[in-house]
């Protein structure tokens, strides 16, 4: 009988200073990257999201990402960069569907959707980006730095909302941080960028 391949199989990825990276994220897992800025962390994850050229391969379900229109793999392959891209005047012009969680949940208000988004701050910005990437209803999230900018408090606001969205939907995520204490409450697995190839480490302060 043959094994279900995994969510996500990376092959021999390259792109500039990172790689070869062959990894596999099953269905429900988060697996952590840190290194030193400039290490190609997020190369890898725009590689992996098929935005960047790169050598190599990604699978979702065992199907090669080049088999795969690419708008629908970069929906169900969703990246959340570090600095977000708004291209509508207002931040409600934004969302076509319904918010995967209230507002509340993130730390804001309703009435947030009709400010213009030259208003926001980082932190409003990058709380709105990922709720605009849920929406899509990704299968694979590739978080780049997903709390750089907020306070401890919005920091565990976000990470609650992405442990239900990884609980309910099944997600894989590939999260990059340079914070241990948080890839310790959010890792299955970690691994350390090291001369461009990723190394297994563990998980500092883990109960596992």
């Amino acid at each position: 009988m043959s094994k279900t391949p995994p969510l996500l199989q990376i092959n021999q990825l390259r792109r500039l200073m990172i790689g070869p990276v062959s990894l596999a994220l099953e269905a429900g897992d988060c697996l952590c990257i840190s290194g030193p800025s400039g290490s190609g962390k997020s190369l890898l994850l725009r590689a992996i999201a098929d935005l960047d050229p790169h050598a190599g391969e990604a699978c979702l379900h065992g199907v090669v990402a080049s088999r795969i229109p690419a708008e629908r793999w970069r929906t169900r392959v969703g990246l959340l960069p570090p600095e977000s891209v708004w291209w509508l005047p207002r931040v409600g012009d934004h969302f076509r569907d319904e918010l995967p969680v209230p507002l509340e949940h993130i730390g804001l208000s309703a009435d947030i959707m009709a400010q213009p988004v030259r208003q926001l701050s980082s932190g409003e910005k990058q709380r709105l980006a990922l709720m605009r990437l849920l929406s899509n209803h990704p299968q694979v999230l590739l978080l780049d730095e997903p709390t750089a900018n907020l306070d401890p408090e919005n920091t565990r606001r976000i990470e609650t909302v992405i442990a239900e969205y990884r609980r309910t939907q099944q997600a894989g995520i590939l999260w990059v941080s340079h914070d241990q204490a948080q890839i310790a409450r959010v890792a299955d697995r970690y691994y350390a960028v090291t001369n461009g190839t990723l190394e297994e480490r563990t998980i500092e302060g883990s109960n596992g």
